[in-house]
């Protein structure tokens, strides 16, 4: 007998993890970062997996697969036999704005089949927020059970999002963080989103300022040693050792190394009293789907994106 449902996870350890517990349906591993570099509308084109394919080999170094990658998208081409699509997905804006993109895909492979969602986050019992893979069998099987089947208006929100990701003007965002819907941590991470454009004030975002207040309270031996205290104190992000790697180093400006450990420099207390503003200095010109991080500062008196000066028509 055929499967009748079909599993779609945001990367490898969540599908090695759902194989240990037998599940034994069709998975579809999904491998992007979709909340860094340029993305397009359209991701079922030739056009955005080139987009993509540079990004990940410019910023990165990492070669995409496109045998492998088009093997796992394959499996949306023959979707007659699902009774259901299961998207396995965690509270951050990492998985989140993926979460955006794969439902974006199946809308415009006119797949039309019921989307239940399972998205782990605050666990009862549990101090801190919680990844799929952090979950005991006894919870994640708890979580499949209590899965959420989406409804018509939380899709059209998620494509609605994703066109807007893509797009020139992300204040359009702000409205969406009031809007009720099936996504529990939406709200949480297009706050976080818009906070990733750098501050006014310091020219750094939420993410780089938090990663240098933890090495001004903190004792750090080494950059290593900072990177897990950036993974483990970052939010709503959900980035990987990568994302955060990259990140630390754009911020050595900040900080000097010495044989007792990395301490702010004199331009790091000034960028934490946000006595200038450091933006050109970093030079973090990340793109965010369809906005380069330098041509928005984020005004926290406004509470919203503001053009750059250097960028205001």
């Amino acid at each position: 007998m055929a499967n009748t449902i079909l599993h779609i996870t945001n990367g490898n350890n969540l599908t090695e993890y759902l194989r240990e517990l037998d599940f034994t349906e069709d998975i579809l591993t999904w491998q992007e970062m979709l909340c860094e570099g340029p993305t397009i509308t359209d991701i079922d084109s030739e056009v955005f997996f080139e987009l993509r394919s540079e990004f990940l080999k410019t910023n990165y170094d990492i070669e995409v697969d496109t045998v492998e990658l088009q093997k796992e998208l394959s499996k949306l081409d023959n979707v007659e036999n699902y009774s259901e699509i299961n998207l396995w997905f965690e509270y951050d804006l990492f998985c989140h704005i993926n979460l955006l993109g794969v439902i974006s895909l199946l809308h415009q492979k006119e797949i039309d089949k019921p989307l239940y969602l399972i998205c782990s986050g605050r666990v009862e019992g549990e101090k801190s927020l919680k990844a799929l893979t952090e979950l005991s069998p006894e919870q994640l099987n708890a979580h499949y059970k209590n899965r959420i089947l989406l409804t018509p208006k939380d899709i059209d929100l998620a494509i609605a999002l994703w066109r807007t990701y893509c797009g020139k003007d992300h204040n359009i965002l702000k409205p969406y963080i009031v809007t009720n819907s099936s996504f529990k941590y939406m709200s949480n991470c297009l706050k976080a989103h818009l906070k990733r454009f750098p501050h006014q004030k310091s020219g750094l975002n939420v993410l780089e300022d938090n990663i240098l207040r933890l090495l001004r309270d903190n004792p750090i031996k080494s950059v290593h040693h900072l990177l897990g205290y950036s993974l483990n104190y970052q939010g709503y992000y959900g980035f990987g050792d990568l994302q955060l790697q990259r990140i630390i180093k754009k911020l050595s400006i900040f900080f000097d190394e010495t044989e007792n450990g990395l301490k702010l420099n004199r331009k790091g207390h000034e960028a934490l009293l946000r006595q200038y503003n450091f933006a050109s200095e970093v030079k973090n010109n990340m793109v965010y789907g369809g906005v380069e991080r330098l041509e928005y500062q984020f005004s926290v008196e406004k509470n919203k994106l503001i053009k750059t000066i250097m960028n205001v028509n």
